[in-house]
């Protein structure tokens, strides 16, 4: 039995039945805690540890202000161009260690 590869983009999808737009309602007012899991393995310790991002995530930026130390930013702008994207960096490795850290003491 021979099979047609389709490809659509966003704009041409075609639009949603009825049956369609009924069941993801029905899904959508579904609680969470109705849904069976059961097919889906628990990841190990290694494979979360091996998880990375995907290259093409980027975060949305929110402009702020924020009172720095003096010695701090000078350090910051001493490693050359871009010190604010460095700095975004550390605390986003600092955020990333203590979330993994807090999911590894719930599952305790």
């Amino acid at each position: 039995m021979s099979r047609k590869t389709v490809s659509y983009t966003f704009d041409t999808l075609p639009p949603l039945t009825e049956k369609q737009r009924r069941d993801l309602e029905a899904l959508a007012t579904q609680p969470d805690d109705t849904i069976d899991l059961t097919d889906i393995p628990e990841l190990t310790e290694a494979q979360l540890a091996e998880m990375r991002l995907a290259a093409h995530y980027r975060p949305v930026k929110k402009q702020i202000t924020a009172r720095v130390d003096a010695d701090v930013l000078a350090w910051l702008k001493s490693q050359g161009k871009g010190y604010q994207s460095r700095m975004n960096a550390i605390l986003r490795r600092e955020m990333l260690e203590q979330r993994q850290a807090q999911a590894k003491a719930s599952r305790r």
